[in-house]
């Protein structure tokens, strides 16, 4: 039986995105894989709830988050190695969130979610921009295989780094379809709002963190040109935390005078996000560039149609279910909220192909890419 060591510490430290892939796909892999040991180890310290929600025992290290990735990844220690916390020899290391810890696993596998620091500078902050594209290259080049989220990321490793293809696995986010799946009940719709502070009015949903690389001053910019051209009832509601140069994005709601029509509610609790999504007359995601696009699938799922970028892997995610607009012309966005917000049997239309196509998003599926990269390498 093959021992494979899993890093577990997105789905730890991470509540949405990437920590949320982590946790889908390694549930269904340890229900697919009983022929594998798996053993899942987290860089840092945990809490015994945490310790109570993982899905197999946890292996920690002594040091904390910070402590460790000074060690392993800004001063490229060899130790400590992963086997040290793991309990022994491994004959495949999983790297799940971009870079490679120290091991003497026979096989190293890396996740790369997607090269967004390569083609966006601002996207981070300056010290972890000079990280990543300091470790993420090394990390990529000591790895025996590579998984990506996308087609396109996969394309976008073989392009910047010359990774040749078969040394890369695409292996698809997700959605778990008994949590994400359309809320018809009125009173749960509006116990949401109500948590939220939405009120009664039509809406349309983003969400992510709130950074330059989800192009959120454009969509506030397409967004008053759509109500001003077409008199729109909606409001805009923008989920997610504050993340890197944040600021602009309430300056123009500030500049254009929309703040009694915008809304900023915060992180969104997963357990809210099926009747947000179902409630929405839209889900908007005009990034400027993904690795995968998690929302959107989503948001499918829940039934609702999609805007989104004509960008990278976003039309992988978004295949029938969305209309797509480019993402750095103002005047595409607010076309796409128009025809959206006024065309009932175009919404309609995308609704049900969005469902259709975000039903072959599994973490089952998910689980038997990540197997087939697995099994590539023992």
């Amino acid at each position: 039986m093959a021992t494979i060591a899993i890093d577990y510490t997105p789905a730890i430290r991470q509540q949405a995105g990437i920590g949320r892939i982590i946790r889908g796909q390694v549930a269904a892999l340890i229900a697919a894989a009983a022929d594998l040991d798996l053993r899942l180890f987290v860089v840092g310290r945990v809490d015994e709830a945490e310790r109570r929600q993982a899905p197999l025992p946890l292996h920690t290290t002594l040091l904390d988050e910070r402590n460790m990735v000074r060690l392993w990844h800004r001063l490229d220690m060899p130790l400590p190695r992963v086997e040290w916390f793991t309990g022994g020899p491994l004959d495949l290391l999983h790297a799940t969130d971009f870079v490679l810890p120290p091991t003497k696993a026979r096989r190293k596998l890396v996740t790369v979610h997607d090269l967004a620091f390569l083609f966006y500078p601002d996207a981070a902050m300056p010290s972890l921009h000079h990280y990543l594209n300091v470790v993420v290259p090394r990390s990529v080049r000591r790895a025996d295989a590579l998984v990506a989220d996308s087609y396109h990321t996969a394309q976008d490793l073989n392009e910047q780094w010359q990774v040749p293809l078969e040394r890369i696995t695409v292996v698809q986010g997700a959605v778990d379809h008994a949590h994400f799946r359309p809320v018809h009940d009125p009173q749960q719709l509006a116990e949401v709002r109500q948590r939220y502070g939405m009120g009664e009015r039509p809406y349309i949903l983003a969400l992510s963190r709130l950074e330059p690389r989800k192009n959120f001053v454009r969509l506030i910019e397409a967004f008053a040109a759509a109500r001003e051209e077409a008199r729109l009832p909606h409001q805009l509601v923008i989920g997610g935390r504050k993340g890197w140069l944040y600021e602009s994005i309430f300056a123009r709601v500030q500049e254009l005078g929309l703040a009694k029509d915008i809304l900023f509610p915060g992180f969104i609790a997963e357990a809210d996000l099926p009747a947000l999504y179902s409630g929405a007359a839209f889900f908007a995601y005009p990034s400027l560039y993904e690795g995968f696009g998690l929302p959107i699938v989503e948001a499918m799922a829940c039934g609702a149609p999609v805007l989104t970028s004509d960008n990278s892997c976003l039309p992988e995610a978004g295949g029938p279910g969305a209309i797509y607009v480019r993402a750095e012309d103002v005047n595409s966005i607010a076309e796409g909220i128009v025809r959206l917000a006024t065309d009932a049997a175009l919404a309609a239309q995308l609704a049900a192909a969005g469902r259709e196509h975000a039903a072959h998003f599994t973490w089952e599926h998910s689980a038997q890419q990540l197997l087939s990269a697995y099994h590539k390498l023992l």
